[in-house]
């Protein structure tokens, strides 16, 4: 019997470096960055309605139904697909939104593999990673699912193992809009690019750091409060800071003193994340 209902994760991602090499034409800038995956994720659940409606049951601030990601994902891969099908949509949203953690591309990138699958459209990865560029250039990290050293505007992915240790994330209470670090004067620009597979240690760095730490004071807190304890970085634009640690034990004890006044969550770095292991698990 076809499968009709769905629940998926959707989740966290991490840059571990984000190094900026320079401005394209278009507007984007071309960079370097490392991907991998936390067990930490919002959830999604999907419906299969035969009268062709997309519809989100879950609303979001500020974000009306048709601008939303998951939709506009749900309705490219219709129309490109040719589906007649629909679907209902449900999240269970706890991802920060603005966060840097990725949470809007992931629930896009969760859509795609979602509906493909109840569709039965047959779609690989390749394919359903080109659509998904088109609504965001981390959504094809997501549609892959393995930790990928990136480049380009983040769309040209090889994959990579990195160490998984257990995270701590800290989440200011602060939305980094990207556009506003990518515009800004001061921004680094001119990273000389990594030639070397995997990334050499000690190029952790992320280039949006010391912009964003400047225009946001809670951000600059985090990463000084954790920065006690472990390398503390910046993942994307921010606002999310993190720091890695050996073992859940030792990033328990430093999330308990920090998060009675921060807030902030512990998880499992892992290379192939959570969306692949459970569709793996329904083949």
């Amino acid at each position: 019997m076809t499968a009709t209902r769905l629940t998926l994760p959707a989740p966290a991602k991490l840059n571990l470096m984000l190094h900026i090499l320079g401005r394209r034409e278009d507007g984007y800038h071309e960079l370097q960055t490392l991907f991998q995956f936390l067990d930490y994720a919002d959830e999604l659940t999907f419906a299969v309605r035969d009268d062709g409606v997309i519809k989100l049951h879950t609303e979001f601030d500020g974000v009306p139904h048709d601008s939303n990601l998951i939709v506009r994902a749900a309705k490219k891969l219709q129309e490109q697909s040719g589906s007649t099908l629909g679907m209902d949509i449900w999240i269970k949203k706890i991802l920060p939104m603005g966060g840097g953690i990725g949470g809007g591309s992931s629930n896009a990138a969760t859509t795609l593999l979602g509906l493909n699958h109840l569709w039965q459209l047959g779609w690989d990865e390749d394919r359903l990673a080109d659509l998904g560029l088109t609504l965001g250039a981390d959504v094809p990290v997501f549609v892959r699912g393995h930790a990928a050293f990136a480049e380009g505007i983040g769309e040209k992915l090889t994959p990579v193992d990195p160490e998984e240790p257990w995270y701590l994330v800290l989440v200011p209470q602060v939305s980094v809009s990207t556009a506003e670090i990518f515009s800004d004067p001061l921004l680094t620009r001119n990273s000389s690019p990594i030639k070397v597979r995997p990334v050499p240690k000690g190029n952790s760095r992320n280039d949006c750091l010391p912009v964003v730490a400047r225009r946001y004071p809670d951000v600059r807190n985090a990463l000084n409060l954790l920065g006690k304890f472990t390398e503390a970085k910046l993942t994307g634009t921010g606002s999310c800071v993190f720091g890695g640690f050996p073992s859940k034990a030792e990033a328990d004890k430093v999330s308990a003193l920090l998060t009675e006044t921060l807030t902030g969550f512990v998880a499992k770095g892992s290379n192939v994340s959570m969306l692949h292991r459970k569709l793996q698990s329904l083949l």
